[in-house]
């Protein structure tokens, strides 16, 4: 793949990054979100009112961001979500299954010791840009080039 196929994203809806890397990056049908905190896209500084409202702003960032992809929570296939504490888990928890309802990709939770800015929570993403999987423009081809069957997929709500 060529660097001229990955096409940055940039969303000014969302958090300017922090540093030397792209909100997002399109490639071969899908986004790759960085991760995002809490960060009020206004202001720049961490939303307040602890991790609940961190995390309602998390996933208000990744929303604007995988729109500005061309895609959005509902074509999302994978997250990974960083906490700084685990007793958090539950009301995280219950924010992300308010949000992504019954189109829950898959995830991991991991623990981490600290996040920039002070921050509680943080979530990447991985999501669709393409609606279904065999309209990508490799989505049929092998790794040498040659057709193979893929199927239909569409991602249910």
């Amino acid at each position: 793949m060529s660097s001229s196929s990955l096409q940055p994203v940039a969303s000014d809806r969302a958090p300017a990054a922090i540093g030397p890397y792209a909100q997002a990056i399109v490639a071969n049908g899908f986004v790759f979100c960085s991760g995002q905190i809490g960060l009020d896209p206004a202001t720049g500084s961490l939303v307040a009112g602890g991790v609940a409202a961190e995390t309602e702003q998390v996933l208000r960032n990744l929303t604007a961001v995988l729109e500005a992809a061309g895609s959005g929570l509902d074509r999302v296939v994978r997250t990974t979500i960083y906490l700084v504490d685990m007793a958090d888990f539950a009301s995280v928890n219950a924010i992300y299954a308010g949000v992504f309802g019954v189109a829950r990709p898959a995830r991991a939770t991991v623990a981490v010791a600290a996040l920039p800015k002070g921050a509680r929570i943080e979530i990447d993403a991985i999501g669709l840009v393409w609606p279904r999987c065999d309209e990508a423009p490799s989505a049929g081809l092998s790794s040498s080039g040659k057709a193979r069957d893929v199927g239909a997929f569409t991602l249910g709500r």
